[in-house]
């Protein structure tokens, strides 16, 4: 018999949202990479101004940084996992709940790449504007993810002053 106290309301039904945010960034980042696999080995697609579909695979991290590193990003990314579920856990606001999703989905994305598919640890880039680092939606997931997060904070620490 569990003895422990009921979580509130409010953090019951958010825990169902940021698995919803979650799941959506996951299944959108990888049927988009294997779109982009599939779609762009023969070579990048101009779409419009500098935005071009150009498939690489990035083993480092954002911008490229710690190529080669793939290991340790794996187990960053899996240590990043479990504690963005047990923050999905405790939050209490949408914004918090859309926040943890959108991080948890776009971690769990990226380190679907580097464990399941066969690139050595790379993880599948393909939206390119030229004059920035190639990127995928888990990296779009996760910053906006922690643009919300930090809102949520600020909105969180405003509101207690």
């Amino acid at each position: 018999m569990d003895v422990r106290p009921a979580a509130p309301a409010s953090r019951r039904r958010r825990v169902p949202m940021v698995a919803a945010v979650a799941v959506t960034v996951l299944v959108a980042d990888q049927v988009t990479k294997t779109l982009a696999v599939r779609s762009l080995s023969d070579g990048p697609v101009h779409l419009f101004w500098t935005l071009r579909l150009n498939l690489s695979f990035n083993s480092g991290a954002a911008f490229s940084i710690g190529r080669g590193m793939a290991p340790v990003f794996m187990a960053v990314g899996v240590v990043l996992l479990l504690v963005l579920l047990r923050a999905g856990r405790t939050v209490t606001t949408v914004v918090g709940a859309v926040a943890i999703g959108l991080l948890l989905g776009g971690a769990a994305g990226n380190l679907v790449d580097r464990i399941v598919r066969h690139n050595h640890g790379a993880v599948i880039d393909f939206i390119d504007f030229g004059w920035w680092p190639v990127f995928n939606v888990a990296d779009t997931a996760i910053v906006i993810g922690a643009f919300l997060l930090a809102l949520a904070s600020w909105e969180r620490e405003k509101a207690t002053a």
